[in-house]
């Protein structure tokens, strides 16, 4: 089978525009990810991720760094405003080098971001409630 860059997505929300907060709910989100799917950093290409624009305390990808990732390319950036989207929402896009098909990769959503992908239910995301892990 052959490898190819498959994107594997995230997104979960804070209550507050805290570095703290912020940096907790990456680290669960990308944690998640990483597990569900069996990443390892080798593999991946990069990571982008996206905040809206009511956070700004501090960037996202600080979690991945803090979590040993210093080698893979790490971006972020702010996500389109748009009227009625949901809040104070990080999102996570890896780029992953795998022979996985479309099909077996896991995305996950957790807290109010899981209302930002209702159509892939249930068949090809992890949806986390408050609480539940991997």
């Amino acid at each position: 089978m052959a490898v190819r860059v498959r994107g594997v997505r995230g997104a979960t929300t804070v209550d507050h525009n805290t570095a703290e907060e912020i940096l907790d709910a990456t680290r669960k989100l990308l944690e998640a990810i990483v597990h569900a799917n069996a990443i390892e950093e080798d593999d991946v290409a990069s990571v982008i991720f996206t905040t809206t624009g009511d956070l700004n305390a501090v960037f996202p990808a600080k979690a991945g760094r803090d979590m040993g990732w210093h080698r893979t390319a790490l971006m972020g950036a702010k996500e389109v405003d748009v009227p009625d989207g949901i809040p104070m929402c990080i999102r996570i896009l890896i780029h992953w080098n795998t022979e996985k098909t479309l099909d077996e990769i896991q995305h996950v959503y957790m807290r109010g971001a899981m209302a930002l992908r209702p159509d892939l239910y249930p068949d090809n995301k992890i949806v986390l409630k408050e609480g539940e892990e991997v």
